[in-house]
């Protein structure tokens, strides 16, 4: 169930049992203390997404009015006094409110208005932690904490859960004495039903890599996809360019940086740093995610260059691989140590094919060869997965999917690519930037499961535009060939399908009066092509048009407020207990001479 949605069937559950549902009158004496009577106090109580809250109990100060709000909200004090008093809104799962009324809120019909937002906050964090001292048995006794007043200790099974919480983004700490602190970032999409469970990890025991023992390495980020591309520069626009490369949002550790070239791992060369001995064991600086191989996706491929590398005084770097499926991992040096000295972008295949239908961490990283003053980078323009290494800026290599042949979409792509496991995405930038600036912006995706960091984005045609303040979006050329085969660009993601997470809402607008055309396209891993059309949508004006597509209008939608978007609903019962990729395409539907824009306000699955 995604956030919006759970928010809606809170706002409307049963009224509080055993509270009285009638208006109450204040006493008479009450009535005869004050100079300037008894006034009438009525609003409506919403949530953060303006819907409306029922069995909200509703009560003033040294006064018996009482009420309970309506299904839509609503509620009616009488007979309340028309001086200082506080009016207070009372739910389970929520904020308790108060609001001081003052004479000067009634009217001169003695009526006052009161409508407050009330926070959900009946949210829970929980999960399990395991002792890499004690051969992975339940750690009991670990403190965990999200404030001062939200903390708890792990339970002799070392299960853990923090309550009363509200919808938002946490990190969440995990200590205990003799163990290395570890932080845990919970964001807003991670809450399903209002729980967000961290998964199972390990504290304590052995670093495998850098610092980081196997629990931290279980709690990588997944490289769910194929394709991972960094840099600004536009080497092959549009699959290459600033607004199209998003590998930064990876999990990079040590000295690392997003210059123009790629996304660089660095010796760490301060002053302070120059007393580091020579390591060709461990790595000086390092980027590592989790991954699931098969047989379509086992060869990687790095498309490389360096900086302050010569042939005569190379960097060092490697590839490490640790097995999670092995009862004791271990950090395995693929191919040993590398050299690596050119200015030029080469291609470089690593071998992974010994992992096949395994979980593995993958790792790539650059060693220091040489103490003091040793100041070497590795750029790493892209990291690709496939049956076979990719050259240079192709896309990936394979067989295309039978009717999707213009997408640049294999089937090796579609069968191995991994499941997502969030249910909600969001298009808005919690952080904006541009060319020259958006580390930070690109970074802070991370925390709010942005569409560009979680899904992949394929540029066919042209680049998106990142940060609108609406939400991110992806556009057609103004000059494009008409086509409802062809996408100007798409985005798709896995995601296993099944009871309580397969109802899809898109929350979308577009600009300028013309329609947009877009297309979701569902492909399972057999290869067999779906296009979707929505069971519901809330647009201004909206349509099947051709090869699937649909063509709408809707020039309405402001952040944060999801209803005034477009809502398209998409039923996905019929791929229940299969594992189903989800593309959302833009075509040049009709010749306008505009760009015409999709915007991504928000995904969710429920």
């Amino acid at each position: 169930m995604n956030i919006r949605s759970f928010f809606k069937k809170l706002g409307i559950a049963a009224m509080l049992i055993g509270l009285a549902t009638g208006s109450q009158s204040c006493s008479d004496d009450k009535e005869s203390d004050g100079p300037v009577g008894t006034g009438t106090v009525s609003g409506v109580v919403c949530d953060e997404f303006s819907q409306p809250i029922e069995g909200v109990a509703v009560s003033v100060s040294d006064c018996e009015a009482t009420d309970i709000t309506d299904s839509e909200g609503r509620y009616t004090l009488e007979n309340v006094p028309m001086t200082s008093g506080i009016v207070s809104f009372s739910k389970k799962d929520y904020a308790t409110v108060s609001v001081t009324i003052v004479k000067a809120k009634f009217n001169s019909d003695r009526q006052a208005t009161v409508s407050p937002i009330m926070e959900y906050a009946g949210a829970r964090i929980r999960g399990r932690v395991f002792d890499g001292f004690a051969g992975g048995a339940p750690l009991e006794g670990m403190n965990v904490r999200v404030s001062d007043s939200q903390q708890t200790q792990t339970a002799a099974d070392g299960t853990f859960e923090i309550g009363e919480l509200t919808l938002a983004n946490y990190e969440v700490t995990f200590s205990k004495e003799g163990y290395q602190t570890k932080t845990v970032t919970v964001s807003l999409g991670d809450f399903v039903e209002g729980v967000a469970t961290i998964p199972d990890f390990t504290m304590g025991g052995k670093a495998l890599l850098g610092d980081l023992t196997i629990g931290d390495i279980k709690a990588l980020r997944t490289w769910y996809f194929n394709e991972y591309r960094g840099g600004r520069n536009a080497d092959n626009y549009p699959h290459w360019d600033w607004a199209c490369n998003y590998m930064c949002t990876l999990d990079f550790f040590g000295n690392w940086e997003e210059q123009n070239e790629g996304t660089t791992v660095r010796i760490r060369n301060n002053d302070d740093e120059r007393n580091r001995p020579t390591d060709l064991k461990e790595f000086d600086s390092f980027v590592a995610g989790r991954k699931v191989l098969t047989a379509d996706n086992c060869i990687m491929t790095l498309q490389m260059r360096t900086h302050n590398a010569e042939p005569d005084a190379p960097a060092y770097y490697g590839v490490k691989v640790i097995d999670l499926t092995a009862a004791e991992p271990e950090a395995v040096l693929v191919g040993g140590v590398r050299t690596f000295a050119d200015s030029n972008y080469l291609t470089v295949p690593v071998d992974l094919s010994a992992y096949v239908g395994k979980e593995i961490c993958i790792a790539v990283g650059i060693f220091r060869q040489q103490p003091g003053d040793y100041w070497k980078q590795l750029v790493i323009r892209s990291i690709f997965f496939s049956k076979e290494a990719v050259p240079g800026y192709q896309w990936l290599p394979g067989t295309p999917v039978a009717g999707l042949e213009s997408w640049e979409l294999t089937q090796e792509a579609v069968r191995s690519i991994m499941p997502h496991s969030k249910s909600h995405f969001t298009g808005i930038s919690p952080v904006s930037g541009d060319r020259g600036n958006y580390f930070d912006a690109y970074r802070a995706w991370r925390d709010v499961s942005h569409i560009a960091s979680e899904w992949t984005f394929i540029p066919l045609h042209k680049d998106p535009e990142v940060f609108p303040a609406e939400g991110y979006l992806i556009k057609t050329r103004s000059d494009a060939r008409v086509s409802t085969v062809e996408p100007e660009s798409y985005y798709y993601a896995k995601f296993a399908v099944a009871p309580g997470k397969n109802h899809m809402t898109f929350r979308t607008r577009n600009f300028g009066g013309d329609y947009t055309y877009f297309k979701v396209t569902a492909i399972d891993e057999d290869c067999n092509v779906t296009y979707l059309s929505p069971v519901a949508n809330t647009a201004q004006a909206a349509e099947a048009a051709a090869d699937g597509c649909w063509k709408f209008i809707h020039d309405s939608g402001e952040n944060g407020k999801p209803d005034s978007y477009a809502a398209f609903e998409y039923d996905l019962s019929r791929f229940n207990g299969k594992n189903v990729v989800i593309a959302i395409s833009i075509h040049m539907g009709e010749a306008n001479g505009n760009e015409n824009k999709l915007v991504f306000y928000s995904i969710d699955f429920d």
